[in-house]
């Protein structure tokens, strides 16, 4: 897995993160759409810290300013 993800859209996913967790716990959001923000923001955790998107490697996005040949 190559890096695929700058420092900026690590950030922004971090933050739609925790904004989306805040929604939950303070039950903004709820129901089955709670569990769908979670969701969402756990996979956005996931990928910020691996500096890896899967979505973005299938449509051949690279947002990563670091080029590295490999």
């Amino acid at each position: 897995m190559k890096a695929n993800m700058g420092k900026r859209d690590k950030f922004i996913r971090i933050g739609i993160s925790i904004i989306l967790s805040v929604l939950v716990a303070t039950e903004v959001i709820t129901g089955t759409l709670a569990f769908v923000a979670l969701g969402i923001g756990v996979v956005f955790l996931v990928t910020s810290f691996i500096s890896f998107c899967p979505l973005y490697s299938a449509l051949g996005i690279n947002t990563n300013s670091k080029k590295t040949d490999e």
